[in-house]
């Protein structure tokens, strides 16, 4: 058995793992009265209009100090309240992130019905918490020129090095290591939840996050404490939720080849510099509304999005023999090259329902397809991702992408916080088989040479003749357990996370099954090719404790997390086929334990 146990503890200053983009901002600071006495038992309200039950309310415990935890980004205003005094006030309080935001009162002596209000700047810098982030707001968002995808957004974090740094024209598998850290340690997250991709190490999938319609982003660098999973960035999408009045957007951006141009002339082209593969069409339509359903009750938010990009592939041409089962060779037809039209679709929806006073119940369900009805070929992160004739090469869609999620929290008491989660990320993945597929019954071929190869179309290392293709279908299925005892100078937390995986993936080929391999036109090499299924299992469970206790000037926190990760594979088969008259079976197997 494997397992990992991790004990992370010292001075807030020197933790430097990414917490879990779950934490929310907070509201924390000290009371007192005009000699500098600290005052115990003052009620201390946080209202703002983004928190659907209106007003959070804590107290100061014996040394003055109070916390405010789990609050969404918006404009706070605070009250403090202590029978002898007077009413102390304080508005324009802007939160984003997990920001913490120190906000102290004097209470002077006096009657309730008299309040004083101050207005002031926000504090800038958190004083309470190791964590560093980035936040960008809605507004920032909307302003900047770029795609309106994660992939995009992620580039904007110091020290983030993606996979892709080229020009998108919309949402891809995206990597974004941070200090140096390993690819498959950053992760997407949408309230909380992680949207995992198991084939790829529970990273990010081609999700198309709904950044535009967020309340905001925020990019978690470092500063974590038991519950967070890796050491990598963390981006966290904090969704709209609806309010009580109705408000709806709609968005539109696009070009065409009418606004292109190049620079590829004689010159350019004698130097041996190949053709270059403009996008011919981008375009991205978006519309989003949201409201009541019944007024501090019952919100809802709806988004509607459809984009999608064409463009030339390098060096693929459509073969002028494909579907004729009496020729074997290709032969290009160079005045029709090969294009990749991608598209992205989905509708995504979001309830938020305050149960009753301390009751609260979020359902999300966003609805999306890669290539729908796409035409040209996308096999992969490169486009595509081997050297294949368009017959042979599929659309490399995704459908359905489906993602759904429950949460529930509760300030079950002013001191104690409860929390709990489950989502699902499910998809369908892969070289789809093309609709129509005339190439059944052809056997796939495989040019080989290294050469212009002259005798069979002069492209080397070619795929053509018949489309191999895969149903691959893939789950991860995360939930989070947590509950929080909060005072002004303790915030002790226990929690536990787990997700389950599951990643199924058979391979198809044509009715023949049979591979041939040409060099420059002349067979050498036949292959039989026998369908199979492969399937596989994951699970990772952990525990976590942490504390923040604040003392003065002085915070101090520590974190211990336990971690156990398995794996295994169920039974599956191979067979019958008809090279494989006999299936074979294999029993389940143990992966990682």
């Amino acid at each position: 058995m494997r397992v990992v146990l991790r004990t992370v503890a010292g001075l807030s200053a020197f933790l430097l793992l990414p917490s879990v983009a779950l934490a929310q901002a907070v509201i924390a600071g000290t009371v007192k009265d005009p000699s500098g006495a600290v005052l115990p038992g003052v009620t201390v309200e946080a209202a703002s209009p983004a928190l659907i039950e209106k007003v959070r309310t804590v107290s100061t415990d014996g040394t003055g100090q109070y916390r405010v935890e789990d609050l969404r980004p918006g404009t706070y205003t605070v009250t403090f309240t202590l029978q002898g005094f007077s009413t102390f006030k304080r508005e324009g309080i802007e939160l984003t992130g997990s920001f913490t935001a120190t906000i102290n009162a004097e209470l002077k002596v006096g009657a309730l019905a008299e309040t004083i209000t101050v207005s002031g700047e926000t504090p800038v810098v958190d004083v309470q918490s190791a964590r560093r982030e980035t936040t960008l707001s809605n507004d920032v968002i909307r302003s900047l020129p770029t795609v309106r995808n994660y992939n995009a957004m992620v580039v904007l974090v110091p020290g983030v090095i993606t996979n892709t740094n080229d020009v998108a024209t919309g949402p891809l598998i995206n990597q974004f290591p941070i200090h140096g850290g390993r690819a498959n340690e950053s992760r997407l997250t949408v309230d909380g939840l992680n949207i995992g991709n198991p084939p790829g190490g529970n990273q990010p999938p081609t999700y198309v996050a709904d950044v535009a319609n967020s309340q905001e982003v925020t990019f978690t660098t470092s500063g974590g404490l038991g519950e967070a999973e890796t050491a990598g960035l963390v981006m966290n999408i904090i969704p709209k939720t609806g309010g009580n009045n109705f408000q709806g957007s709609a968005y539109f951006s696009g070009t065409g080849e009418h606004f292109l141009t190049d620079n590829y002339d004689d010159e350019i082209r004698a130097a041996g510099l190949a053709a270059p593969t403009p996008t011919s069409k981008v375009y991205d339509l978006n519309g989003a509304f949201g409201g009541p359903i019944k007024k501090d009750r019952i919100w809802f938010f709806a988004n509607a999005r459809t984009e999608g990009s064409t463009r030339v592939n390098a060096n693929q041409f459509y073969n002028l023999n494909a579907g004729d089962p009496t020729k074997w060779l290709y032969a290009p037809d160079y005045s029709r090259p090969g294009f990749s039209d991608r598209t992205w679709e989905n509708v995504s929806g979001r309830i938020t329902w305050q149960a009753t006073r301390r009751n609260k119940i979020g359902v999300f369900w966003d609805e999306q397809a890669v290539c729908r009805k796409c035409e040209g070929t996308s096999t992969g992160l490169a486009s595509p991702a081997q050297i294949v004739s368009p017959e042979a090469d599929g659309v490399g869609a995704t459908k359905p992408l489906r993602v759904q999620q429950v949460t529930w929290s509760s300030p079950a008491t002013s001191r104690l916080l409860l929390d709990a989660g489950f989502g699902t990320t499910y998809y369908g993945w892969g070289n789809f088989e093309r609709e129509g597929n005339n190439t059944r019954s052809l056997v796939r071929v495989q040019e080989q040479c290294a050469t212009p190869c002259p005798a069979n179309g002069g492209i080397a290392n070619l795929y053509y003749r018949s489309q191999d293709w895969n149903d691959n279908y893939t789950g991860a299925y995360p939930w989070r357990a947590s509950i929080s005892y909060i005072t002004g100078r303790h915030s002790l937390k226990f929690g536990h996370t787990g997700t389950y995986f599951n990643d199924d993936r058979t391979s198809f080929t044509n009715d023949q099954q049979l591979r041939y391999r040409f060099n420059n036109g002349v067979p050498n090499q036949i292959t039989e090719a026998v369908p199979f299924t492969q399937l596989a299992r994951a699970s990772i469970l952990a525990f976590y404790a942490q504390e923040q206790f604040t003392m003065s000037r002085l915070t101090l926190q520590g974190g211990l997390r336990y971690d156990r990760a398995r794996g295994w594979f169920p039974e599956q088969k191979i067979g019958p086929t008809r090279f494989l008259p006999t299936p074979i079976v294999f029993p389940e197997t143990k992966g990682v334990d």
